[in-house]
């Protein structure tokens, strides 16, 4: 953030952004953090209420004693700024801490992060992914504790997806799967066909009625993330999706959307920690589906970010990067948006919660009907699904149809009780029913 833009926004305690009536030696823990993960800011001079009281002693000599406790009580020393301010007739210092390149900062041997509001210690697995992002490296990047890999199943995608014919090391190389210094890293033992990597896979289980009836349980751990991905989609197909003969129709019946189980699966693969006893666990009701990934949000993101914008912080850039060109996600930071959007016409929405330890994204069942399009007749279709409505002249130059095509189409999406009409005339719109 600007740090002379803080003074004009603040209203509240925040992720990136806390207040101090007094200089006391508790910031410093918040230093700590913002240098740990994200750019934040502390105002001398504010209550918790955001009410200007001012700092009580000399500005200069109070700007100055902040500067030589951050200076004698952090290790190493982060990047800062300070800004006196007058507000209200009253003084306010604003210092800006800068998120810095060598992770872990330490403040009395303690490493520190935020939570939403409050600033606590890291745990021992936080601070080793500190310590390694603090050498340019994730957890994926590290040596592989198996060099005997084998990578057909990640191969088969890439001729798939990419036209790639055989793998080779080059390639490998391309994906960082593997090593300049000529080794596979743990990103590239989870892509290989097998692993060695405990609670490295998915455990689902397909509940009756109540949670006391099990009807099928599987885990699917030790073989390549490719694998674990398709195996899970195929056991939510038996259960959430099947076809129903209408006169002439064949419909296919969606209890869940697909692309909203397959978005959250994929967000919790790329997004999980590894380095944690723990699987991804899938649940399955009557009336919805639970996916739990272990770790909560990545390094410096707040929940809000997480939920609403378009910012995708990685915590495996690796694994992230080989699922996008496999087409598995598409632009990063844009899953939960895609998983919303899948229940725009759905009452029951999707739930998302996220806590130190996990990120939990609940589905929840709504029948959809999804009749056999004909390619062009999908083609309209989504561009419904993307507008309020549209009239023919519109999908005439989003589609690239004559009129004559355009309102063939229409008509048979309207016969097919999929699309309705509205007004007439020039004013004719057509909308999803």
């Amino acid at each position: 953030m600007n740090i002379l833009e803080v003074v004009l926004v603040y209203t509240k305690e925040s992720y990136n952004l806390e207040f101090k009536e007094e200089v006391s030696k508790t910031f410093l823990k918040t230093v700590s953090a913002y240098a740990n993960y994200n750019d934040g800011a502390i105002i001398f001079g504010l209550d918790d209420d955001a009410n200007v009281v001012g700092v009580k002693e000399s500005p200069k000599e109070e700007a100055l004693r902040i500067e030589n406790m951050i200076n004698d009580s952090l290790s190493p020393v982060p990047y800062f700024e300070m800004i006196i301010k007058e507000v209200e007739g009253k003084t306010i210092i604003i210092l800006e801490v800068k998120k810095g390149k060598d992770t872990p900062y330490y403040y009395k041997g303690k490493a520190y992060k935020r939570g939403d509001t409050a600033t606590i210690e890291v745990d021992r697995f936080e601070l080793r992914r500190l310590a390694l992002e603090g050498i340019n490296m994730h957890y994926e990047d590290r040596k592989s504790s198996s060099q005997d890999l084998r990578f057909t199943i990640l191969e088969a995608r890439l001729k798939k997806e990419a036209g790639i014919e055989r793998i080779n090391l080059d390639i490998l190389k391309t994906l960082n799967l593997y090593h300049k210094d000529g080794y596979y890293n743990t990103a590239g033992e989870l892509l290989a066909d097998e692993n060695d990597i405990d609670f490295s896979g998915i455990d689902i289980v397909k509940f009756g009625k109540d949670i006391n009836k099990i009807l099928y349980r599987k885990t699917i751990s030790n073989v390549s993330l490719l694998t674990q991905f398709d195996s899970a989609v195929d056991i939510f197909e038996q259960y959430y999706i099947f076809e129903e003969i209408d006169g002439y129709n064949r419909i296919k019946k969606e209890l869940i959307p697909r692309e909203a189980f397959r978005e959250s699966l994929a967000n919790a693969i790329v997004h999980r920690v590894w380095d944690t006893n723990a699987y991804i666990q899938i649940a399955m009701y009557e009336d919805k589906i639970e996916i739990n990934s272990p770790g909560g949000l990545p390094a410096g993101i707040s929940k809000d970010e997480y939920l609403y914008g378009n910012i995708s912080v990685l915590r495996n850039p690796i694994i992230a990067g080989v699922f996008n060109r496999l087409n598995i996600i598409e632009k990063f930071g844009t899953g939960i948006a895609r998983i919303n959007k899948e229940y725009t016409h759905s009452i029951s929405k999707p739930d998302f919660e996220v806590s130190e330890n996990r990120i939990r994204i609940m589905l929840p069942v709504t029948e959809i009907d999804i009749i056999d399009l004909s390619e062009d007749e999908n083609m309209v279709y989504e561009l419904l699904k993307e507008e309020v409505e549209l009239s023919r002249k519109e999908i005439d130059l989003k589609t690239g149809f004559n009129k004559s095509k355009t309102l063939r189409i229409l008509n048979g999406l309207v016969d097919k009780n999929i699309i309705s009409k509205t007004g007439s005339g020039a004013k004719l719109t057509y909308k999803l029913k």
